[in-house]
C-alpha cells in the first residue's frame, strides 16, 4: 500500500515535471514543429471522442438490445471454444440462464434529490438491502459457474478458465470496468 507521505511525494515530483515540461515547450522554437504534427493528434483525438459521444447519445434501449447481440456473440464463442458433448447442454442451459441479466430493464436508482432527504441510518439501510440483492444474485451466478465447471473435462475447464479471466472484472466492478481498486497495479513497497 502507498503511504499518504509517498503519495505526496510522488504527486509533488509529477507536478514538477509537468510545470518543467510545459516550460521547455514553450521556449522550443516554433520551426521545430510541423504542421500535419497537430492535424495527426486533432484527427486522433477525433476518432476516439466519436465513439464515446456516440455512446451517449444511443438510446437505451438500442444501448440493451447492442449489449444483449454483444452478450449472446460472447456465449456462442465461448461454447465453440468449449466444444460441448450432448451431456453437458442442459449444464450449459443452467449456467447461461442462471447469468442473464435480471429481466426488464435495471433497477432504477433512486434520485438524488430523494436519496439527500433520507436521514443517514436511512439512507444506510437502503444501500444495505441493494449489497443484499446484489450478493444474492452474484451467489446464484456462482452455484451456476460452478455446477457447470464440474461438468466440464480437464480440457475444457482449462478453456473456461482462460476465456473467462477477465470477465470477473468486466461484469462486477461497475462503470464498464474501469475506476475500480483491481484497476491498478499493486504497489511496492
Amino acid at each position: 500500500m502507498i503511504s499518504l507521505r509517498q503519495r505526496i511525494v510522488w504527486a509533488s515530483l509529477l507536478g514538477s515535471a509537468a510545470l518543467a515540461s510545459s516550460g521547455a515547450f514553450a521556449q522550443a522554437p516554433a520551426a521545430t514543429t510541423t504542421p500535419a504534427a497537430p492535424a495527426a493528434a486533432v484527427a486522433q483525438a477525433d476518432t476516439t471522442a466519436a465513439p464515446k459521444a456516440q455512446h451517449k447519445r444511443m438510446d437505451p434501449a438500442q444501448r440493451m438490445e447492442r449489449m444483449k447481440e454483444h452478450r449472446a456473440k460472447r456465449l456462442a464463442a465461448l461454447k465453440d471454444k468449449l466444444k460441448l458433448t450432448a451431456a453437458q447442454e442442459s449444464a450449459w442451459t443452467t449456467y447461461t440462464t442462471a447469468n442473464q441479466p435480471p429481466a426488464g430493464a435495471r433497477p432504477q436508482r433512486m434520485d438524488r434529490a430523494e436519496f439527500a432527504k433520507l436521514t443517514t441510518p436511512e439512507r444506510l439501510e437502503r444501500m444495505q438491502a441493494r449489497h443484499a440483492e446484489r450478493s444474492a444474485m452474484f451467489a446464484k451466478r456462482a452455484e451456476a459457474t460452478k455446477a457447470f465447471y464440474a461438468a466440464l473435462t480437464p480440457e475444457q475447464q482449462k478453456t473456461f478458465d482462460a476465456e473467462t479471466v477477465h470477465a470477473g472484472g468486466r461484469f462486477h466492478r461497475g462503470h464498464g470496468g474501469h475506476g475500480g481498486p483491481h484497476d491498478t497495479a499493486p504497489a511496492k513497497s
